[in-house]
C-alpha cells in the first residue's frame, strides 16, 4: 500500500517569524514533504487596517520556499484570529472543510506553529487532531514558561521547539513540561535570510551610524499609559543625545499612533539633533545591516538581543524597571523577556553601567522567575528556584521578584512566619498601600525624569 503524501503547514503572523521559518528550512531543520503551505495570520487588533504580511517589503524573497500561500483571516472570516476557536463537536466538519478548501485530500498533515498556547495556533492544532506539531519561537518568550496549562491532547503531539539562539547558553523553558526538545535555528542561516530581506527592502533614507530607537507600543498591552509610553520614547532621544549622538532614527511600532512621532520631532528640534522617523514596515534587523547603527536603544524588544548577539552592536535599555513593577499578574508572559533584557542589556542612563547578570548566571535567574510564574506547571523547578533565591536574592535581583509572590509559594525571601499576621491586619494593609503608592510615584519620577 503506497504511503500517504505529506503536507506541512507553516503558520506565521510576522515577517520576523516567516524569516525564522525560512532560515529553518534553509538549514534542513524539517523533513522532506510533498507540499509546504505558508498560512498567514494577521493578528492585529484591526486586521482590516493593518498591512498584511505578504505585502511587506522583502516577503517576496521568502515566498519561493513554499508551494502556496494561504490566509487564515480569509478562512475564518468574519472572525478574528485571536478570538476564534472551533467547538469540539464541529472539529470533524471543519477538518473536512479545510482539507477540501486547501486541497489537502487525505494527506498526512504536519503543523509548524508559533505561540501554541493561544489562538490562532491552538485553534489550528485542534482542527487537525491527528497532526504532529512543531513549535517555533521567534523571540525571547521561548525562554519563559508556557503561559497557561496546555491541553495534553495538544501538548503530547509537540515534537520539538525551534528557536533562535538569542542568549547563547540559555535553555528555553517553554513546553519542557511535555519534555519537548529544544533545537536552535542556526544563526548564520537566519542572518543570511535577513540579508535577502535587506536586499529586497527598497531604498531606505536613513543615516549610517546613527542611534536607532525601537518603539514597542506597550500601551496597547495595557502595561503603560499612552502618556507614559510617549515619555519613554522622549527619554530614549534624550539618552541618545546625552551619549553624544547627533543623528537619531526612530522605528515606531506599526500600530503606534502618529502623534508620538510628532512629539519626538518637537523634542529633537529642542535638542538640536537630526531625527528620522521610519515609516516603512521593515525589520529592525534590516536596519542593522543597512545603517549599522552606533547604538540600539529599546525597552525589552527581542531586537535588542539580535543586535547584540547576531550583529555585535552596542545596545542600551530604558524603562524595564518600571515594567518589572507594573507587569500584572506576576504570571504575565512578558515578565521573562523584560527580565532577560534588564539583566543582560546595560541601561541607557549610565555609560559605564554593566548588566545586572552575566550570561553564565542568567539560567538560574530565568528558572527561578519561571517557577514563581508557573509553579503548578513546573513543580520540578522548585529546588533550583530555592537554591537561586537562597544564594542570589539581594538588592540587585529583588527587582525580578515580588515578596507577596514568594510568600504565597513559601520561597526564600518570603515574609518571616512570625510576621505573617501582618497582611491580615486592616490598618497595616492601609498603611502599606499608601507606602507602595508613594514608592511607585518616586520610581516613576526616577525613571522618566
Amino acid at each position: 500500500m503506497p504511503s500517504r503524501p505529506t503536507t506541512q503547514i507553516f503558520m506565521a503572523s510576522t515577517l520576523y517569524g516567516a524569516a525564522t521559518l525560512a532560515a529553518a528550512l534553509d538549514a534542513d531543520r524539517f523533513a522532506p514533504a510533498d507540499r509546504r503551505l505558508l498560512l498567514l495570520s494577521n493578528n492585529a487588533t484591526t486586521p482590516e487596517t493593518t498591512a498584511s504580511l505578504d505585502t511587506m517589503p522583502g516577503f517576496a524573497r521568502l515566498r519561493g520556499r513554499f508551494d502556496r500561500v494561504l490566509s487564515w483571516n480569509d478562512t475564518i472570516s468574519p472572525f478574528h484570529p485571536g478570538g476564534w476557536s472551533p467547538r469540539a463537536d464541529d472539529v470533524p466538519l471543519w477538518e473536512r472543510h479545510l482539507r477540501l478548501l486547501w486541497g489537502l485530500g487525505d494527506d498526512r498533515v504536519e503543523l509548524i506553529v508559533e505561540s501554541i498556547q493561544v489562538n490562532p495556533a491552538l485553534a489550528l492544532a485542534q482542527l487537525f487532531p491527528d497532526a504532529s506539531i512543531d513549535v517555533y519561537a521567534d523571540g525571547l518568550m521561548s525562554y519563559g514558561p508556557t503561559r497557561n496549562k496546555l491541553d495534553p491532547l495538544v501538548g503530547t503531539r509537540i515534537n520539538r521547539l525551534l528557536h533562535l539562539d538569542l542568549v547563547p547558553g540559555l535553555k528555553p523553558l517553554l513546553l519542557t513540561e511535555f519534555e519537548v526538545t529544544a533545537q536552535t535555528v542556526p544563526t548564520d542561516a537566519f542572518t543570511k535570510v535577513l540579508a535577502e530581506l535587506s536586499d529586497d527592502s527598497g531604498p531606505l533614507d536613513v543615516p549610517e551610524g546613527a542611534a536607532l530607537l525601537l518603539g514597542q507600543y506597550l500601551s496597547a498591552l495595557g502595561i503603560l499609559t499612552p502618556q507614559e509610553e510617549e515619555e519613554l520614547h522622549v527619554r530614549m532621544v534624550r539618552g541618545a543625545v546625552a551619549r553624544g549622538h547627533r543623528e537619531v532614527v526612530f522605528k515606531p511600532h506599526p500600530s503606534a499612533p502618529a502623534r508620538w512621532s510628532r512629539l519626538l520631532e518637537r523634542e529633537a528640534e529642542k535638542l538640536d539633533v537630526e531625527l528620522t522617523v521610519l515609516d516603512s514596515p521593515v525589520l529592525a534587523e534590516v536596519l542593522y545591516q543597512r545603517m549599522r547603527p552606533a547604538l540600539v536603544v529599546g525597552c525589552f524588544s527581542t531586537a535588542l538581543l539580535t543586535a547584540a548577539t547576531f550583529f555585535d552592536l552596542p545596545t542600551a535599555r530604558t524603562g524595564t524597571e518600571l515594567l518589572l513593577e507594573r507587569l500584572t499578574p506576576y504570571q504575565n508572559s512578558n515578565r521573562v523577556p523584560v527580565t532577560i533584557v534588564d539583566a543582560l542589556v546595560p541601561t541607557l542612563d549610565d555609560r559605564g553601567a554593566r548588566p545586572h547578570a552575566a550570561v553564565a548566571d542568567i539560567q538560574g535567574l530565568v528558572t527561578a522567575v519561571g517557577y514563581a510564574m508557573q509553579h503548578q506547571i513546573y513543580p520540578q523547578l522548585r529546588p533550583a528556584a530555592e537554591r537561586y533565591l537562597t544564594a542570589r536574592l539581594d538588592q540587585g535581583t529583588w527587582r525580578y521578584f515580588k515578596r507577596r509572590r514568594l510568600t504565597s509559594l513559601a520561597l526564600p525571601g518570603a515574609i518571616p512566619s512570625q510576621l505573617s499576621f501582618l497582611p491580615r491586619n486592616a490598618t497595616v494593609r492601609r498603611v502599606a498601600r499608601r507606602a507602595r503608592a508613594v514608592q511607585r510615584r518616586l520610581k516613576k519620577r526616577a525613571v522618566f525624569g
